[in-house]
């Protein structure tokens, strides 16, 4: 086993993700694999520090993103944001998400609240 040394740059980093890579497959209980698992739990705390990863600033993409991993359709959103036609509206732009719409996505969706409080990006679209 290679000495495992903390990540302090991006040189530092970029040799980690490369050994990584190179021990990947590395079986259970072995040097190898014990390093493999030290590896990976360096790289994401030098990860989480320096390259964070926050919820889309848009509430719209945010929406899409949780149905999209739900598996959700359009009808799914209705007991959150009222009728069809209006999550349709909200969901092509044309009207504003309302604070109770954003209570109950928050509420029974998990999306960040204040993700769903910021203005939508304009022109995005699906």
């Amino acid at each position: 086993m290679v000495a495992v040394n903390p990540i302090r740059t991006e040189q530092d980093y970029d040799a980690a993700l490369t050994r990584l890579s190179e021990i990947f497959q590395a079986e259970i209980g072995t040097p190898e694999g014990d390093e493999r698992d030290i590896l990976a739990d360096l790289i994401e705390c030098y990860e989480d520090r320096h390259h964070p990863i926050g919820p889309p600033a848009d509430p719209i993409a945010s929406i899409e993103f949780e149905m999209d991993q739900r598996g959700l359709t359009l009808h799914d959103l209705v007991p959150y944001m009222g009728g069809l036609g209006k999550v349709t509206a909200v969901m092509s732009r044309q009207e504003d998400i309302t604070m109770p719409m954003a209570r109950a996505l928050h509420k029974h969706l998990g999306i960040d609240a204040e993700t769903l409080l910021q203005e939508p990006i304009a022109g995005r679209s699906r």
